[in-house]
This record gives C-alpha cells, structure tokens and sequence, in this order.
C-alpha cells in the first residue's frame, strides 16, 4: 500500500512536471507566434501582377527588408486582397493595416488632394516633381497628418486614358451617355459629367466583371492598370487622352507609425521616398512597352482632340477653386511651376 500511494505520487508529480513543461511550450510558441505577428508590417494595395503597384510595392518590400535586419518584415498584399482603396484607408487609419498606396481616393479624405483630379494640370514627371517639392509636401501633406494619414512618399499610378466598347473617343461630346467607371473620388465624376458621359464611382476589382456584363461600356486608367487587369479582353476601344496624371500616396496610420521604434520609422519612410526613382523609371519604361502589348491585343487606337478637352475642362477648374478651401493658390502654384 506504501509503495503505490508512493507510486501515485511520484507519478502525479511526474505528470504534473510534464504538464507544466508542455504548457511552458505552448505559452512559448503562443508568444512566438504574437511576436511573429507583431513583427509584420502589412501593405496593401489594389494593383493587379504586373501594375505599377505590385512593382513598386514589391521593391520598397524588398529594400526595406534588406535594411531592417529582421526588426519588422513588410510584407506586400495586392489584388485589393485587405480591401478595396476606401477600406484600405480606413484599415490604415485602424491600424489593421499598416501601409496602403492610394491614389484618387485620396479626395475622399482630403478635399485639396482633388488638385491631381484637374484635367491637364501635371504636364509630365519633371513638372510634378516641382508640384511634389513646393506644393504637395508643404500645403497637402499636413492636411493628410490632420486626418491621422502620414505620407511617407508620392509615387505613381500614372497619366490616364480611356477605353470603351462603343466607338474612338477624339471628342468630349463622344462620351455623351456613356456609362463610365471612375475611381471612387468626386471630382473625377465632376470631370466626366462635365464631358458628357455618365460616370459612376466603382471599385476597381469590380471593373472587369462589369465592363464585361455591360453594367458599364467604358473606364479611364493608366497603361499599367489597363494591362495588368486585362481590360484589353473586355474593351474594344483605347483613346489616348492622357486627361490626368495621378500620383500614387505612399500612406501609414500616424499614431500607429509613430509607435513603431525610430530606427525603423526612418528606414519606412527613407526606403518609401528612395523608391520613387525606381517606380518613375519602371513607369516610364511600361508606358512604352504596354502601349505596344494593348495594340497587339487588338485595341483599336487613336488620338484625341486634346485642346476640345482643355477647353471642356475649365468649369471643372472653377468649380474646385470655388468649393474647396485654399485651391486657388494652389493651383496658381502647380500652374506656374508649369511653366518652368
């Protein structure tokens, strides 16, 4: 009797020991796995392979591991695969996500981000630097800050053309009733109402489907997005307007960012800004080469009236100065270094 009651003690404690030592483990990995979690620095965005967004995304992914020594590791998510631009925003804001690369809807929380909306005001990379330098960074960024949104650096989305299904567009009045996706922002709805379309905000990877199903006939987007999501296959019709250049917001949560060590805060937001001579380059480079693969596929290309759609374009001018607080210098400003 003495040697089991001693025998099931020393096996309780045994098994005791072993619970512990498992329990011990399993805090472990639960612990590895918080930190591991910790550890990841989400970006997302809505490009689809191949955009200019994946490209970009994926090298200031690349460089910035390189740098952070295992501090945090950014890992890329595309394909609107955390949501579409506005859910990326609010995440962003939330702290569920921890980057987004944004581009027109960038209105929808700043009103004078609407500047990049305006018809023909960027007339090409040198003149937008200039904006970026003495416009962007010193009037649109601080409001940015205001809305709890840091912009770590501008890249691209790139000068936008329109596609259709229903004839070549070389006139504003060509679009008259045509219904038109455009990004969820109200001034390019403005625009394209102004021209005569019947434009509706949509998110972009709803667009193919409803090109495809004629929910809409036609779209405006820049080479890369064109190509990248395939509406070469569901649009018969690319009219080379080149009606907007839109940057691209390298954006972060401010109270988020802020939280991170700053070590790492200055290698996010140096690689964010170093990277921008790559995303020019590589967008400069697909401008070319993409207008020759969309051809290929079989789009039929032409030229439009570019001075019919300046000249249509001017109420649009008038319209953001006189809604928008603070626009009208800066669109003096982005005017003037236009003629540089």
């Amino acid at each position: 009797m003495k040697t089991f009651t001693f025998a099931s003690r020393h096996f309780s404690s045994a098994r005791r020991a072993a619970c512990g030592t498992l329990l011990a483990a399993a805090a472990g990995l639960a612990a590895h796995g918080a930190a591991h979690a910790q550890a990841e620095f989400k970006v997302g965005h809505v490009g689809e392979p191949g955009s200019i967004f994946q490209k970009s995304a994926d090298e200031f992914a690349r460089r910035a591991n390189a740098k952070l020594g295992g501090k945090l590791k950014v890992v890329v998510y595309g394909s609107s695969q955390l949501g579409g631009d506005k859910e990326l925003i609010q995440k962003v804001k939330l702290g569920t996500v921890d980057m987004a690369v944004p581009s027109t809807v960038m209105t929808s929380e700043v009103d004078q981000f609407g500047l990049f909306d305006l018809p023909y005001i960027v007339k090409d990379r040198a003149h937008m630097a200039r904006i970026e330098k003495e416009v962007f960074w010193p009037s649109l960024a601080p409001l940015a800050e205001k809305k709890g949104l840091k912009v770590l650096a501008v890249w691209e989305n790139g000068s936008r053309h329109i596609t259709n299904n229903k004839h070549p567009i070389k006139l504003p009045a060509d679009l008259k009733g045509i219904k038109l996706r455009v990004p969820e922002g109200k001034w390019r709805v403005k625009m394209f109402q102004e021209y005569g379309a019947n434009p509706s905000p949509m998110k972009f990877s709803e667009l193919f489907t409803a090109l495809q199903t004629g929910v809409m006939d036609a779209q405006e987007n820049p080479f890369t997005q064109i190509y990248s999501a395939k509406l070469q296959e569901v649009q018969k019709y690319l009219s080379l307007s080149g009606h907007v250049y839109t940057p691209a917001y390298v954006i972060v949560g401010l109270r988020k960012f802020n939280a991170l060590p700053a070590d790492v805060r200055q290698v996010l937001e140096q690689t964010a800004k170093e990277t921008q001579a790559y995303v020019y380059e590589t967008a400069a480079k697909d401008e070319t080469e993409l207008l020759t693969k969309l051809k290929q596929a079989g789009m039929q290309v032409n030229e439009v009236d570019k001075d019919a759609f300046i000249a249509a374009s001017r109420p649009i001018y008038d319209e953001f100065a006189k809604e928008v607080t603070g626009a009208k210098p800066l669109i003096d400003k982005a005017v003037a270094l236009g003629k540089q």
